[in-house]
């Protein structure tokens, strides 16, 4: 089947993203009744994300397609938007937000954000057997299957997807042996829930207030630390030049490309010497991962420079730079959800959200009892199961200085991400029918 969008070109698709977002910024910051009552309760941060999506559902634009030719011949093709923004503008946004981080207050945050984290992998690791132990009172067929065709193999993919990234995903395809022509259901129930696990949390965000005052959390530390940078920005604040921006810019992608060719190297260097790290099916595979090692090194360049007088160009707008470079990103984030998908598969996308259900769920009560603000709850769940792409999204809506904490959980992510995956996989086994 056809399934080629309106619009196949990514200046095009690139020229509407950016319709979008301005759409999107020129009605938030509008003063009409209906505008303001609008973002009252719907963060821009979630229309940028959602409109895109829109785009896509209604084949305007498409992250990928399938066009056949006069003779029947499939060609598949691809978005690169979404490659360039998480592999160009991702790494410079967070440069630019670390640029101004207060390394002490970020550790002064406490050990609430490591718990979230935590009991969001937990509940990755529970939820999977728990979804097929209900599912399979019911509809033994939806979670059943044989050899490579079983359900667990494929819902594997998932779990290493969850905990970690994409790395893990693939490692696990690799170890369970799960059948290549249905992986593409699995890969497409990733995308559904997760990123309409993501609209809900950036949902959350507009209400975090009234979600801290129910959960009785102490949000004193981020507070603290918000006003730090705050602080310093408006005490070293000035009207931009030319020069700044440019330099600004410079200082950002300059640590980009470093943070690719550090990336390629060691990610090279690791596959050529470990064979854990270069056999799919090993649970260290994923520090083969380049994207991994290029967050890792952009994240800990940025620091580093945060220590030098690099620091001041924060007064020259550099992380509202970056926070452009994020919209960005959300907006090929957006793009890549279709929602007429949904339905395409009821029965593992039903899978999937009663799995999602389960780590919504275990968050929301380990926040209430150890009182964690929905800061934390957010950018936990994020840093599970959006990884370093949207962790960092997630936690710099809350405000710019606190990219670094997703960063940093994400991280973590990658590195139990094979590992608790393959305890999942091992429960859903024991579990299927």
């Amino acid at each position: 089947m056809d399934t080629t969008p309106f619009f196949t070109q990514d200046t095009i698709s690139f020229g509407i993203l950016m319709l979008t977002l301005g759409f999107v910024f020129y009605t938030s910051t509008s003063k009409t009744k209906g505008w303001v009552k609008f973002y009252k309760y719907v963060p821009a941060l979630l229309m940028a994300y959602l409109l895109p999506a829109l785009f896509t559902s209604a084949k305007i634009i498409a992250p990928e397609w399938e066009s056949v030719n006069e003779v029947g011949m499939v060609t598949k093709h691809s978005s690169q938007l979404y490659y360039v923004a998480s592999r160009f503008l991702l790494p410079a946004a967070l440069v630019l937000m670390t640029l101004s981080i207060d390394l002490k207050a970020v550790f002064n945050l406490g050990p609430k954000a490591l718990i979230m984290f935590i009991t969001g992998t937990i509940g990755i690791i529970i939820g999977g057997p728990i979804a097929i132990l209900l599912i399979s009172t019911f509809s033994p067929e939806t979670v059943g299957g044989v050899g490579p065709d079983a359900v667990w193999r494929g819902l594997a993919t998932l779990a290493g997807s969850w905990i970690g990234g994409g790395a893990n995903q693939a490692a696990m395809l690799e170890i369970y042996e799960y059948n290549p022509k249905k992986y593409g259901g699995m890969v497409l129930v990733d995308i559904v829930v997760a990123n309409l696990w993501m609209a809900i949390v950036l949902i959350g965000i507009g209400k975090s207030e009234k979600i801290d005052k129910w959960l009785k959390s102490d949000t004193s530390a981020i507070e603290e630390l918000k006003e730090k940078v705050s602080t310093y920005a408006s005490k070293i604040s000035r009207n931009p030049s030319l020069s700044d921006l440019i330099i600004i810019l410079s200082i950002a992608f300059t640590i980009v490309s470093f943070s690719h060719f550090g990336a390629n190297t060691i990610s090279m260097f690791l596959k050529e010497n470990f064979e854990a790290v270069s056999d799919k099916s090993s649970a260290l595979s994923s520090f083969g991962s380049q994207f991994f090692w290029m967050i890792s090194i952009a994240t800990i360049l940025g620091i580093i420079a945060s220590f030098t007088r690099l620091k001041n160009y924060e007064g020259a707008g550099a992380s509202k730079i970056g926070s452009v470079f994020i919209y960005i990103l959300v907006a090929t984030i957006g793009m890549k959800m279709d929602l007429g998908k949904i339905f395409e598969n009821p029965g593992l996308i039903f899978i999937g959200l009663v799995w999602m259900t389960i780590h919504a769920v275990l968050l929301i009560i380990v926040a209430k009892i150890i009182r964690a603000p929905y800061f934390f709850l957010a950018v936990g769940s994020q840093a599970n199961v959006g990884g370093a792409a949207s962790a960092p999204v997630v936690a710099a809506a809350f405000h710019p200085s606190l990219a670094t904490v997703g960063v940093l959980l994400a991280v973590f992510g990658y590195v139990v991400g094979t590992y608790g995956a393959m305890l999942t996989t091992e429960l859903m086994r024991i579990v299927a029918p």
